[in-house]
């Protein structure tokens, strides 16, 4: 990217059924995010204009066949199909699943190749997402495997980070999956992304317990003394500043959390139902651990308001706001931990 060049910024446009399009075509309606950032999104000329007609959004555009022709000071969409859905606000059609698919991997492909800089997805239906070539639970798994690292479900706001040792797995599989390599791994996980993403030098987690009450001594299971605690207790001794694990039902209500730079939770409810009571509308998915940034607003498709006009796009607008910061922190990172003796002999 020449420094003359805005940060290119791909956006998947989720389910078009949904509310991706609307809050996306939102954001960028006010002519100042531009100012930010060239917006990219991948979906085609014809039904971005469906949908700015239908909502009453009173948005320009510049259609290009391939992301590096993009312009910066302007809305940009790669025409990515010939073939549109019909548009059936509300509806979770196959054939909206696929097309927001088709719009991913199109986005995905963009972002591995360098044409944009990072990525913002709009949600997806994860059920109508589901064919013979795509088999993922939601995004995170699939941009697991199309980008390098080890991803990890970070929900943040500036003031409240929540990571999941499990996400998008059934509650009866919960406690079997989470082994003391998982916890080793996603503290690293989170303890890197805080560190070079959000600045923090010396993270502090909390961890949540599995069971209720952390299993009262093993009252109420055994998961949490013998599996979670001694990964707690060697990450601590070995320098991590991770503590736990801490029963969930109190630790929100009480501002325990106001302590920790993020915490882990066990399980995707456990984790996502206090954040977004928390912060709902002003939260963000971001993926953490992987080579590239993507962020996500903190809803779904919200099909029953779906083509009202009545979206708000404030976590949309946030998802955008914090992959730019993250993006700009990690090359702030990377410029100050590549070769430090260098620079201080640059310096003398």
């Amino acid at each position: 990217m020449k420094e003359k060049e805005k940060i290119r910024l791909g956006i998947s446009i989720g389910d078009p059924n949904g509310i991706g399009c609307e809050v996306a075509l939102k954001t960028f309606e006010d002519s100042r995010m531009l100012d930010f950032c060239t917006p990219v999104i991948f979906a085609s000329n014809k039904m971005i204009s469906s949908q700015k007609n239908h909502l009453g959004i009173d948005i320009r555009f510049n259609g290009v066949k391939e992301p590096s022709q993009a312009l910066d000071g302007k809305v940009n969409v790669v025409n990515i199909s010939k073939n549109d859905p019909k548009l059936d606000f509300g509806q979770a059609t196959s054939e909206a699943g696929a097309y927001a698919i088709e719009s991913l991997t199109a986005a995905v492909k963009s972002l591995k190749q360098n044409h944009v800089d990072l990525l913002v997805t709009a949600p997806i239906n994860k059920n109508n997402v589901q064919s013979e070539t795509f088999t993922f639970p939601g995004h995170t798994d699939y941009l697991n495997q199309e980008l390098e690292g080890d991803s990890l479900m970070f929900m943040i706001t500036d003031s409240l980070k929540v990571g999941l040792l499990t996400d998008h797995i059934a509650v009866k599989e919960v406690a079997q999956s989470i082994t003391p390599k998982l916890i080793r791994e996603k503290v690293k996980t989170i303890e890197q992304s805080l560190r070079m993403d959000f600045g923090i030098r010396k993270p502090k987690i909390a961890l949540l317990g599995i069971n209720p009450h952390s299993g009262d001594n093993g009252t109420i299971g055994e998961e949490d003394d013998k599996i979670l605690k001694p990964v707690v207790e060697a990450l601590f001794e070995e320098g991590s500043l991770v503590y736990g694990p801490y029963s969930a039902d109190s630790f929100f209500g009480s501002n325990n959390f106001k302590s920790f730079d993020a915490i882990l939770a066990a399980y995707h409810d456990q984790g996502l139902i206090p954040f977004k009571t928390l912060s709902f509308g002003k939260g963000v998915n971001y993926t953490a651990g992987l080579s590239k940034v993507r962020t996500s607003p903190d809803h779904g498709t919200a099909y029953e308001i779906a083509g009202k006009g009545v979206a708000d796009p404030s976590s949309f607008k946030e998802a955008v706001f914090s992959a730019l910061k993250i993006f700009k922190q990690r090359k702030e990172y990377r410029e100050l931990t590549q070769n430090p003796l260098q620079k201080q002999r640059t310096k003398k």
